[in-house]
């Protein structure tokens, strides 16, 4: 019998509450979490697990020298597949890749799932 696999997201957030807050929305709906601190943890989790990541939700202002922005950039570059949604208290002031979503915060719990609903398919 095969291995059934979860759906993976990667939550970039260096605040712990808001990434500890989007991991219990996203696990809630059967998604399996991985989360980041900074972008550059992110890139290594993604060198070893892209293809299984589904989703990515990241802030723009990450600790370390990559931003959430960067990251989108990369992300959709590398792995076309990955639905990306860039998260901000301010005003995005750099361009977004074609197909990312900007979610502005404060955002709602039923957005984030709704999002989440949208990267399976």
């Amino acid at each position: 019998m095969g291995r059934v696999f979860k759906p993976m997201a990667l939550v970039v957030e260096d605040d712990v509450l808001q990434r500890e807050l989007v991991t219990a929305l996203l696990e809630e709906s059967e998604m399996g979490v991985i989360q980041c601190e900074s972008a550059e943890e992110a890139l290594r989790v993604l060198e070893k697990t892209g293809g299984r990541v589904s989703m990515i939700f990241t802030d723009v202002s990450l600790t370390g020298k990559i931003d959430g922005v960067e990251l989108a950039h990369f992300a959709t570059r590398c792995y076309p597949n990955i639905h990306v949604i860039v998260t901000s208290g301010l005003t995005l002031t750099k361009s977004l890749p074609e197909g990312v979503m900007f979610m502005p915060k404060p955002w709602l719990a039923l957005d984030v799932l709704r999002e989440a609903e949208r990267s399976l398919h």
